[in-house]
């Protein structure tokens, strides 16, 4: 009978058990120190964790501002959610100094989950509610416009700044599952015909609160508002992304079941909250 860690190994043509020690991934997280808000790291650290208890070597990799990619050496990048000047901070050095290592890597077959403003500046562009527009990587067809600048009216205060803001608990439609998390935005996203979804919106706003879409998939590339942090709560989502990034260095990789109760039992109070 087959061990857990030899049916982690399994794959189509690929690793074996006796490879197990030498399965690993590098996990390349964009500016840590800069954007990392709602608990957005600990998308970082279930990675890890679920990678750690298949016996899969699991490398974070802080790709701050100034620091150079080796496009061949990411399996699965990580981009977390900041505030205006937070973007406006990292936003040149990520198109100019990584841009076209990360979109080499992306279409090479790298992974990526990119969170709220990581989502936004891997976009087109992001036009916030003053100031110059930003220009994002363009892996998405995508643009994002703050709903004040859409709008073309004056922020004024904290009042004024909240009203066209997209905050509370989300359900999302994804793969026949459901995942749950919560949003925090004031842009409002809208994807061109080169730009699928993630899923459709149950429950919250989405990407802009009128088409009833979520998120942004371009081959590997998932782009969400999801905020909690998302993976957490949605192991199926963590698993899938995984999965891709083996998938990328040794080919098909069956993974071992984990006892998600915990995980199931979270996500059931959240669905039930948000009733």
């Amino acid at each position: 009978m087959s061990t857990p860690d030899e049916e982690a190994c399994r794959s189509t043509g690929t690793p074996d058990p006796a490879r197990r020690s030498a399965l690993r991934l590098t996990i390349g997280y964009l500016y840590p120190s800069v954007l990392s808000q709602y608990g957005d790291w600990g998308n970082v650290l279930c990675l890890e964790q679920r990678c750690r208890w298949r016996g899969i070597a699991a490398e974070v990799l802080p790709l701050e501002v100034d620091t150079p990619i080796d496009p061949s050496a990411v399996d699965l990048f990580f981009m977390g959610g900041g505030a205006d000047s937070q973007q406006r901070l990292i936003a040149r050095d990520l198109v100019v100094v990584k841009g076209d290592a990360i979109r080499t890597a992306i279409e090479a077959g790298s992974v990526a989950l990119l969170i709220c403003a990581g989502y936004q500046m891997w976009g087109r562009l992001y036009r916030p509610f003053r100031g110059d527009d930003l220009a994002g990587l363009g892996v998405f067809d995508a643009e994002t416009i703050h709903w004040a600048a859409e709008e073309q009216t004056k922020i004024t205060d904290i009042t004024s700044a909240g009203r066209g803001r997209m905050v509370g608990n989300m359900v999302v439609e994804w793969e026949g599952r459901r995942l749950v998390g919560f949003e925090n935005h004031g842009g409002r996203t809208y994807l061109g015909a080169g730009a699928r979804p993630l899923g459709r919106v149950v429950m919250g706003a989405g990407n802009n609160g009128k088409d009833r879409t979520e998120g942004a998939i371009y081959r590997h590339a998932y782009g969400t508002y999801l905020h909690g942090p998302v993976l957490p709560k949605n192991p199926a989502l963590a698993d899938h992304l995984i999965g891709l990034a083996l998938q990328r260095r040794y080919g098909e990789v069956a993974l071992a079941p984990l006892d998600d109760g915990l995980e199931a039992q979270a996500q059931a109070v959240a669905l039930h909250l948000r009733r």
